[in-house]
């Protein structure tokens, strides 16, 4: 089964929920917010897609940070403030086994999925 994670929420994750659901995909879904994230998960995930992908930068959580904490962003950095406000991570992370997609793009999925079948 694969796992999706974000926060509950989020308008993305709802349309990548919903597009699982009725492409009948079974998924397990991990909130972040409510749950948490583990440090191998989010450095598993920069090493794959680099943390300029995985740390939304574009959200209020990362706008809200006072400018130090955004000067001299490196992966160690990103994950420590993703660690401390898993807000800050790019959602939807759909985790298909050896590989993940962050963010939604149905056509993505699509592609994604029917590699899998």
């Amino acid at each position: 089964m694969l796992t999706i994670y974000g926060i509950k929420n989020c308008d993305t994750m709802k349309k990548a929920r919903s597009w699982l659901e009725a492409h009948g995909v079974a998924h397990a879904f991990h909130d972040y917010k409510a749950s948490g994230i583990d440090r191998a998960s989010l450095e598993r995930w920069v090493a794959e897609h680099g943390w300029e992908t995985v740390l939304n930068r574009a959200g209020t959580t990362f706008r809200a940070l006072p400018d130090a904490d955004k000067q001299g962003l490196d992966a160690d950095k990103a994950i420590a403030l993703m660690l401390a406000q898993p807000a800050m991570i790019k959602r939807p992370v759909l985790d298909l086994g050896r590989r993940t997609l962050v963010g939604f793009k149905p056509e993505i999925y699509e592609q994604a999925l029917s590699a899998r079948a």
